[in-house]
């Protein structure tokens, strides 16, 4: 009888902690998804495969991060896998132009963050919905980098301690994505900012009454999404050792929002989570390097992630009711 009542009890404390805290439920997916290529896939539990799956996700988490920030505030930026795409591009300018190398990093990163403040402005100076403003940058932004590359790969510096730093080193992207995961989240919890973001998302009115100067949380999210994307395309362009005008794009932009949404960010604004959507990435990244070891057919994981956005959906919908009848 003892032993019912503890299993209960437990069961009973996993519900609770399912309902207030939602990455549990996708951290549980995670290692069920995981056990289950383990059994089933050879090669899956080994040091290399673990660097594979590190390498699919870790932009795809450097992205997310900044698209959290903005879905939690209302927005969407649907150009962040092109800034990704021509930052690199950016880098190889400046170093050509004699700027050191970490240097040339920043003024590429920063220039990335420039595209988002005007991505920004476009929407709140001129009411334009950022769906529409960033899918005209988008296309923008591929015209840039097919130009800036000649539509040909360039090779990635390499050599010296900046280059090992910001991707060359074997487990360098991860740990990037990780730091700013964390630092991500700690803005988004801890500071005025990320409380400020919140607000905007969930109650605009309110926020702007509150005196919460919404156009420049905005235009801020705006902008750090597009410093990391293209923080992220420079990492992962070194890593591999070539800048390539094909890498990024929409694919990678919207397996990022697929991340940020799996994770727990609500379409609509007002919550959302950066450890959610690091969680998110990780079960897409689980799946897909499973399906390889498996064997199964890559379009598949189209089908799965298709599936996975409105399970996602729908759970954050059923949580949500949960959640106000466990406040009353």
């Amino acid at each position: 009888m003892d032993s019912r009542l503890d299993a209960r009890k437990v069961a009973a404390a996993v519900g609770r902690g399912l309902v207030r805290r939602r990455e549990l439920s996708i951290f549980v997916v995670c290692v069920a998804a995981a056990v289950y290529f383990a059994i089933t896939g050879s090669g899956f539990t080994t040091t290399e495969n673990y660097h594979t799956i590190a390498q699919y996700v870790a932009p795809w988490i450097i992205i997310a991060a900044g698209e959290v920030m903005l879905l939690i505030c209302g927005q969407i930026d649907l150009s962040a896998g092109f800034v990704f795409t021509l930052a690199p591009f950016l880098l190889t300018s400046f170093t050509g132009d004699g700027l050191p190398l970490l240097l040339a990093l920043v003024c590429a990163v920063a220039v990335s963050g420039l595209v988002g403040v005007v991505n920004g402005l476009i929407h709140t100076l001129f009411n334009v919905a950022s769906f529409i403003v960033t899918l005209g940058m988008a296309f923008f932004l591929e015209g840039m980098s097919l130009i800036a590359s000649n539509a040909q790969p360039e090779a990635a510096p390499t050599g010296g301690w900046v280059a090992r730093a910001f991707g060359q080193a074997h487990w360098a992207e991860l740990i990037w994505a990780l730091v700013i995961v964390a630092a991500m989240q700690i803005l988004l919890s801890t500071t005025r900012f990320g409380v400020n973001t919140q607000a905007v998302g969930s109650n605009p009115v309110g926020a702007a009454e509150a005196g919460i100067r919404i156009n420049r949380i905005k235009i801020v999210n705006f902008a750090l999404c597009s410093a990391l994307a293209g923080f992220g395309g420079i990492l992962d362009g070194i890593r591999v050792g070539s800048f390539d005008p094909t890498n990024g794009g929409n694919e990678t932009m919207f397996l990022a929002v697929a991340s940020a949404v799996i994770g727990g960010t609500a379409l609509m604004g007002g919550s959302g989570t950066i450890i959610g959507a690091l969680l998110g990435a990780l079960l897409l990244g689980i799946v897909y390097d499973g399906f390889n070891l498996t064997g199964v057919n890559a379009n598949a994981f189209d089908v799965v992630l298709g599936i996975a956005i409105i399970a996602a959906m729908l759970l954050n919908v059923y949580l949500g009711m949960l959640r106000r009848k466990a406040d009353r």
